[in-house]
């Protein structure tokens, strides 16, 4: 989850919640690479695939405890830790949609609102605004889609724990789709706004 707080930020690179963040950058590889080699042929690992995302799901939120903890915000924290969310989200959507346990028209959708927020960022950035920063709804959909992922990939296993996994993993899927659009409609919003005060102070 991204640290979203009003205490000061520093220009400090080597903290303990940026090192977390960087170990979840680089788990992301190795988590598609898991998760592919059943397409290329290879074992299943599925397993150590899931257990990377636990890693990556205790790491989020260690490094933001952390942060606000021992007053190590950084700038450089606020860039990575949104960064590896939505490069584990990207990556798992192209590893569940190649094992064809996502539909490509779910996909389509997430891909699409991610879309949507990069036009928004060149917008802000072109008036001079950093980037928007998280609200509640985009953690909330951040949370319930690392939940759903793991529980979909789950699903492809046979018996009644891929029935349940199957269950919940859609149902979390469904209210995380929703509330990652709703974030980023509230986005467009605040975007709207911002730019129609930079009209009107000119």
């Amino acid at each position: 989850m991204e640290v979203q707080e009003t205490r000061v930020q520093t220009d400090r690179v080597l903290t303990i919640p940026n090192i977390l963040s960087m170990a979840r950058l680089l788990g992301v590889p190795l988590f598609l690479w898991l998760i592919l080699r059943p397409v290329f042929g290879g074992p299943n690992s599925d397993v150590w695939a899931l257990i990377v995302l636990m890693f990556s799901g205790i790491s989020d939120y260690l490094d933001g405890k952390l942060a606000r903890r021992w007053n190590q915000i950084s700038n450089l924290g606020r860039l990575l830790d949104p960064a590896a969310d939505r490069l584990y989200i990207l990556s798992t959507l192209v590893g569940l949609t190649w094992r064809e346990i996502l539909p490509l028209w779910l996909t389509l959708v997430l891909l699409a609102r991610e879309a949507v927020l990069l036009v928004m960022v060149g917008i802000l950035r072109r008036h001079g605004y950093p980037p928007p920063q998280v609200n509640f709804l985009g953690k909330a959909a951040t949370f319930n889609l690392m939940y759903a992922f793991p529980l979909l990939l789950l699903s492809d296993t046979s018996g009644w724990l891929g029935t349940l996994a199957a269950i919940f993993g859609w149902a979390f899927a469904g209210w995380g789709t929703t509330l990652y659009w709703w974030a980023g409609i509230l986005y467009v919003v605040q975007v709207r706004r911002l730019v129609r005060a930079d009209a009107r102070a000119d």
